[in-house]
């Protein structure tokens, strides 16, 4: 059995093109992962199908307009903008992604 010796550790060779290049690689690539839940959290449209469930819902909660609809919070919640209540009361909504039911909502 050898003795490690600490005095003079093995010698580091420059990296060389393969190497580099692996790094630079792995260095965008984990760049590219991080910026990804910037990018799929960002407030977006419903589609058509989920437009056509959000304001059914909206409807049967006792409103007659909205403007805007759009996802928030890494797709869990959906935020209606100036919901018209049936007496004319404006008001700003949160629904839950999956049930749609209320999780705040706020007179404008």
């Amino acid at each position: 059995m050898s003795a490690i010796d600490l005095q003079h550790p093995p010698a580091r060779r420059p990296l060389t093109g393969g190497g580099r290049t692996r790094i630079l690689l792995l260095a965008f690539v984990t760049a590219l992962l991080l910026s990804l839940p910037g990018i799929v959290m960002a407030d977006d449209d419903p589609t058509p199908a989920e437009r056509a469930r959000i304001e059914a819902a909206l409807r049967t909660l006792g409103f007659v307009s909205w403007d805007d609809i759009e996802r928030e919070d890494g797709g869990r919640k959906w935020e209606i903008d100036d919901a018209v209540a049936a007496d004319g009361t404006k008001w700003d909504l949160e629904l839950a992604a999956d049930d749609l039911r209320v999780l705040k909502r706020e007179r404008d």
